[in-house]
């Protein structure tokens, strides 16, 4: 095997492993953030909500939706002393999973929270009839009723979430989104991006797949 061949191997090899790093651990912050902002969103809803909070769920709505306008590049940029601040550096693949969390933690609360009220109501009045408390509704009802929705737009999330760790990087993020910008096009390696294209398109398609069939065996078993 010659030593371009060994080196192109490298190359898409170490960035496919970053943005598989980046993704990942991006993705269970942003659940671990988003997902109780969503339950929140939707039990604080001033119209059907277990516990309508209009102030503070209208607050928390404007936040969310100016967090989710702002495109991530620019973001990237504007979290640069707040990624210093907590992992000591603003490039990187360590440091890209904080702007790829604080992107797709919004978009998981509204996935949640659109989840979740598309639970059937009279689910709910009847787990009310029966005595059960807003915590047992959430924990018991809503949750399990929502999960195959629920993995339908985590799967969506992962599927952005690619995306984005292409984008970062154009700013030192590391990962295949580096490659391509850093060989394809700076040394006009097309070999280099089309590459990185084509594993961003086979992990899209493996994401797709398997979280349209746990979402399907989960409606299944309802």
């Amino acid at each position: 095997m010659s030593q371009t061949v060994i080196k192109y191997l490298s190359v898409i090899g170490t960035a496919t492993w970053q943005t598989f790093v980046m993704v990942l651990f991006s993705t269970l912050f942003s659940v671990i953030i988003g997902f109780p902002l969503g339950v929140y969103l939707c039990t604080s809803d001033p119209t059907n909500g277990l516990h309508p909070q209009k102030a503070v769920n209208q607050i928390l709505s404007i936040i969310i939706n100016i967090l989710r306008a702002i495109p991530f590049v620019i973001l990237v940029i504007l979290l640069f002393p707040f990624t210093r601040l907590v992992v000591r550096t603003a490039i990187g693949t360590k440091a890209s999973i904080v702007p790829l969390t604080i992107a797709a933690a919004p978009f998981v609360a509204r996935v949640i929270e659109s989840s979740l009220k598309e639970v059937d109501p009279g689910v709910i009045q009847a787990a009310r009839a029966m005595g059960s408390t807003n915590t047992q509704i959430i924990f018991k009802v809503l949750i399990p009723e929502a999960m195959p929705s629920i993995v339908n737009g985590i799967t969506l999330t992962v599927i952005n979430l690619i995306g984005y760790s292409a984008m970062a990087g154009t700013v030192g993020g590391g990962g295949l989104g580096d490659v391509a910008i850093r060989y394809g096009y700076q040394r006009y390696r097309v070999e280099y991006m089309l590459g990185a294209v084509a594993i961003i398109l086979i992990l899209v398609e493996i994401i797709q797949v398997l979280g349209t069939h746990i979402s399907n065996k989960m409606q299944a078993k309802r």
